[in-house]
């Protein structure tokens, strides 16, 4: 089930493997405003990894992330 986490832009990586599904969420992320959050959903096992560590090294927040049966979503706050 997925969480009600607002967001104010959508990236759908599925099917994409490292490091796709996180350069594209970069070059999303770098079309928002300061503050915005993005949701991004990918099937890559390795972007959990990924994502946590692109979120602490860039400075973004990452809000919210979950896996349900494959899928894994992200939602990141734009620092």
């Amino acid at each position: 089930m997925t969480a009600a986490v607002n967001h104010d832009a959508e990236l759908d990586a599925s099917g994409l493997n490292c490091p796709l599904p996180l350069l594209k969420a970069k070059m999303e992320l770098n079309r928002l405003a300061s503050g915005a959050v993005l949701k991004v959903i990918a099937t890559d096992a390795g972007s959990q990894r990924d994502f946590r560590t692109f979120a602490k090294l860039a400075g973004h927040v990452l809000v919210h992330e979950e896996a349900d049966n494959g899928v894994y979503r992200y939602w990141l706050r734009k620092a």
